[in-house]
């Protein structure tokens, strides 16, 4: 088992920067590729990024390239979210997710364990 729990999520301007974060505990974290995903009310989860066991490569939704960057720290086992030029669309509760392979996909059904979220809300 692997628990996750996010942090990081809030209410900021349209433009702002958030950073949100993902702790994990239980099974050896670098063994598992980790995604974060985002739910806004009304819609289907939907990928925002995701990143290597070791951090090497990452892979990011259309929407938000160029602005969000994934990344992780193995020895405190720990993915981060930095969110830049946020936009009133990025509005979601944010799940992060760990997947017990190299590289998973956009599908949220490859993903193993899943946090709780964390709440964003940009403002315009």
């Amino acid at each position: 088992q692997v628990q996750l729990v996010e942090s990081g999520g809030g209410l900021v301007q349209a433009g702002g920067s958030l950073r949100l974060s993902c702790t994990a505990s239980g099974r050896t974290f670098s063994n598992y590729a980790m995604g974060w995903f985002r739910q806004a009310p009304g819609k289907e989860r939907e990928f925002v990024a995701t990143i290597v066991r070791n951090g090497g490569d990452t892979y990011y939704a259309e929407s938000v390239k160029g602005r969000f960057t994934i990344s992780r720290d193995n020895a405190k086992k720990t993915v981060f979210l930095q969110m830049n030029n946020l936009k009133p669309e990025d509005t979601a509760v944010y799940y992060c997710a760990a997947a017990f392979r190299q590289r998973p996909g956009v599908r949220s059904s490859e993903y193993d364990y899943w946090g709780q979220g964390t709440q964003v809300t940009v403002s315009s």
